[in-house]
């Protein structure tokens, strides 16, 4: 009986097609690794418990939570991203290469062992309000390969240990785990950042839900009526009747469930005041991302250019002058279209202490090109050479300003919004994606402490496992872990070719 019962989850998590099955092996089977599990075992939590992902465009992040023996979820770890494309806002169509938003429920059935891009899950778009909105597109995965055309790209290594987390829950009795995809983590000083944003109100509906889940810890329930995503409704005092939404109808009578009722409205109360004091202070906005193709963690973009490292956070990290990352990335990998324009040179020095995070991301060669093409005629006339020797000068002496300034327009701040809700930064105007600064005030430091005390500790980034001696034609398990070192065929070391078995040649 266990062995039936054994065969029939593998068949379950294979796919939905009996007559397409092929029984559960090789990296899908890998266990969960050693050090994850202690980081289980330290936060009260089972290996079979179930599971919760957040994933946030903007920081290139991905979490898991895991419920704890206490019944709430706890974060487990937190994956940096490899790659993501197209811009903030939700999936409209097929081919427009963006990478969905909102929440999805994730089967047994999404589960793909045999994925193109070593394994992968499918999240489930278009969800019930995509399809409402009239929203197209498919086969949107969550996979390896670190290569995206709409997807959430990861390391090989790293949705190794997703796919294990995931297939563990369901073996613990768990029917699905809820993805929420966001674009920026949707904190109070975020949304005002990006208040004129045109996405803004689909936005503040997902916001809702975050801060459900923020508040309780609980998986919160998701319903859509008349196009509008509804958290955690139950009827209302006195009714009988259950609930029933049409999508694209109104909605009916409903309450905000009781028993996390104070919880909620507490915190969505504390969240809309803040953000009106932001506003209020000027808080500046984020300029539009028109031209930027998704986006990298720092921690892979180091790995891709020589100009430096970076930890999760934006800072320089090394481990004896090597860069590490949770993964290998393959040479083929593409840094977003404005990170790729970056200048070779590093930025210049400043006068803030070494501990502030390193600006990563640059504008486009458009916005920097005034400050290049300055043209000395249009030099205030007091600052003419009127000689010779003055001319001279005036070409040599005054190119290295010149070319200072061009970097320090080219270099700015795009990935963490985050940064400017650092305490040690509560003395400096809020940092955007412009270049120049503002003169808007800086958020007040009790806010700005509040805000940043609201995000959850990051999991540090993993090193890359050892690589241990070449495989075998056929092993009985093939992880990402085990995998040859470095040969001349156009990988970096620790990265392997995967035989296509399943096809994406339709989707996004």
């Amino acid at each position: 009986m266990l062995a039936s019962a054994a065969v029939a989850a593998a068949i379950a998590l294979a796919g939905c097609d009996a007559d397409t099955i092929t029984p559960l092996g090789g990296r899908a089977k890998a266990p969960i690794s050693d050090k994850t599990l202690a980081e289980m075992a330290a936060k009260n939590m089972d290996k079979e418990s179930p599971i919760l992902a957040r994933i946030f465009k903007e920081e290139s992040e991905m979490e898991i939570w895991k419920k704890n023996r206490n019944g709430e979820y706890a974060l487990l770890k937190t994956f940096p991203i490899c790659r993501w494309s197209g811009d903030l806002g939700p999936k409209k169509k097929e081919g427009d290469r963006q990478a969905p938003e909102g929440f999805y429920t994730i089967t047994p059935g999404q589960m793909n062992p045999n994925s193109n891009y070593y394994l992968a899950f499918n999240t489930g778009f278009p969800n019930t309000y995509d399809r409402a909105m009239g929203y197209s597109g498919s086969e949107l995965m969550v996979h390896g390969d670190c290569s995206s055309r709409g997807c959430y790209a990861m390391t090989d290594e790293q949705i190794q240990e997703i796919y294990a987390l995931a297939r563990e829950s369901f073996f613990g009795g768990q029917k699905a785990f809820q993805l929420q995809a966001y674009p920026f983590r949707m904190t109070a000083l975020n949304m005002a950042k990006h208040r004129n944003n045109p996405n803004f109100a689909f936005w503040k509906m997902l916001k809702e839900g975050y801060d459900n889940f923020n508040a309780t810890h609980q998986e919160p329930k998701v319903a859509v009526c008349d196009r509008h995503y509804v958290f955690d409704a139950v009827p209302p005092d006195g009714s009988t009747k259950a609930l029933s939404f049409n999508p694209r109808g109104a909605c009916p009578a409903y309450q905000l469930d009781k028993t996390i009722a104070d919880a909620v409205l507490d915190h969505r109360r504390e969240e809309q005041q803040k953000m009106a004091e932001y506003v209020t202070e000027g808080v500046s906005t984020v300029p539009s991302r028109a031209g930027i193709d998704g986006g990298m963690n720092p921690v892979f973009a180091a790995k891709l250019t020589p100009s430096g490292e970076f930890d999760n956070n934006g800072r320089m990290f090394q481990i004896a002058g090597k860069t590490v990352a949770p993964g290998t990335v393959p040479r083929t990998a593409t840094l977003p279209a404005a990170t790729a324009e970056a200048p070779a040179a590093p930025p210049p020095k400043s006068s803030e202490p070494s501990s502030e995070p390193t600006v990563v991301a640059s504008v486009s060669s458009s916005q920097a090109k005034p400050a290049e093409t300055a043209k000395p005629a249009e030099a205030p006339p007091a600052k003419r050479p009127s000689t010779m020797a003055g001319l001279i000068s005036k070409l040599f002496g005054g190119s290295k300003a010149e070319a200072a300034q061009s970097t320090d327009k080219q270099v700015a701040t795009r990935a963490n919004t985050e940064l400017a809700a650092k305490p040690k930064q509560t003395a400096q105007p809020v940092r955007t994606a412009s270049a120049a600064p503002t003169a808007a005030p800086a958020p007040k430091p009790r806010d700005v402490a509040a805000e940043n005390n609201s995000r959850p500790a990051a999991a540090p980034a993993q090193q890359t496992a050892k690589a241990e001696a070449p495989r075998v034609p056929d092993p009985e398990i093939r992880t990402a872990y085990s995998t040859p070192p470095a040969s001349n065929n156009g990988l970096l070391s620790g990265a392997q070719p995967v035989v296509p078995v399943g096809t994406f040649n339709s989707f996004r």
